[in-house]
């Protein structure tokens, strides 16, 4: 494979993380006005932000046993948007096309607050385990929409620094393939060694060596970030290309990087080999698996147990990449690691 031209897709960005108390709503109102200013939103926008941050942070307070917001900008297509996420370990939604309908409370108020969400914001979703936890998003975009169709494979990611850190060392990113069939992608997942500002400035090398690399095979593109990652610590990287006119996903990395296809119900795993990008890379392998309509390709740090299957998150892999990837960080990230994954959502053939 010769060289290529790409354009950026999307990558990991700053994210403000909330834990739940008394004065999320506060913060959380605080933090997305902020953000909803950096992006330029109309004031009539920030005020259904700030109704919406407040509406997740006392579902949080009311029903969770612990939880977070996460609230950051994202871009697609040109445009930018404030996303506010949260994620909790409460007991779950038992019908929650019911609890979306205004009315519905299981603590005696007027159960308003999920319909709401809906209403005020331009594009919502819930995923919700029953005993395990939930996890909402909303988008607020700034300018108006070019109407296209939506891309064949939508992506997204998250990443959380370990506790008590203020960056991350765990990143991901996601670059356009030009001239190699419609909806062509690399993704990068990338875990900079330990955590905090060194490993964070790791993952920043490794993201611009990614957008840098003329590359589309994933062994040459992981050579590229190899050569970029010299003279830092080092990290795990993986680097995957999903091919749809084959129907592939083809994979290279080195290090702790979990990589696999999920569907509802099977799980094909995608290897890395031992070594440490930027350090000690070894001879490039690259690993391929199907990748049909419905499936998801998930790449994850080690900040994630890999023990999850697919069947434990019934209804997930069709939903928007982010909140698939929030929830299983949900689900699955331990608070000693920093953590990181990065999901390309492929839909059904209409």
């Amino acid at each position: 494979m010769g060289q290529v031209t790409s354009t950026f897709v999307a990558e990991a960005g700053d994210v403000c993380w909330l834990r739940a108390d008394v004065a999320l709503a506060a913060a959380a109102r605080h933090q997305g006005a902020q953000l909803a200013r950096g992006v330029h939103l109309s004031a009539e926008h920030t005020a259904r932000l700030e109704l919406c941050v407040t509406e997740m942070a006392t579902n949080l307070l009311k029903h969770a046993h612990d939880g977070a917001l996460a609230l950051r900008v994202v871009r697609a297509r040109g445009r930018a948007a404030v996303e506010c996420l949260s994620l909790d370990s409460g007991p779950g939604i038992e019908d929650v096309p019911r609890a979306l309908r205004d009315g519905t409370s299981a603590t005696g108020t007027l159960g308003i607050g999920l319909g709401a969400i809906g209403r005020l914001a331009d594009e919502s979703g819930v995923h919700s385990l029953r005993g395990r936890g939930t996890v909402l998003y909303a988008r607020f975009w700034a300018g108006a929409a070019d109407g296209a169709a939506p891309d064949p494979v939508a992506t997204g990611g998250l990443t959380r620094p370990i506790s008590g850190e203020q960056v991350c060392g765990d990143s991901w990113a996601v670059r356009a393939v030009i001239g190699h069939g419609c909806g062509a992608l690399s993704l990068m997942m990338c875990d900079g060694l330990g955590h905090g500002p060194l490993a964070a400035r790791a993952a920043d090398r490794a993201r611009e060596a990614f957008r840098d690399s003329r590359h589309m095979d994933p062994a040459a593109v992981l050579e590229d970030v190899h050569r970029g990652l010299r003279g830092t610590r080092g990290a795990a990287v993986a680097i995957a290309l999903v091919d749809l006119g084959a129907e592939r996903v083809r994979l290279s990395g080195a290090g702790n990087i979990s990589a696999l296809v999920a569907t509802e119900s099977t799980r094909s795993g995608l290897l890395s080999l031992p070594g440490i990008v930027g350090v000690q890379l070894p001879r490039p392998r690259t690993f391929e698996a199907a990748f049909p309509p419905g499936s998801a390709l998930v790449m994850h740090s080690d900040g994630l147990s890999d023990r999850w299957k697919p069947a434990d998150f019934p209804g997930l892999f069709a939903q928007d990449p982010s909140l698939v990837a929030a929830q299983i960080l949900n689900q699955a990230a331990v608070r000693r690691d920093d953590a990181g994954i990065v999901v390309a959502v492929r839909g059904q053939r209409p």
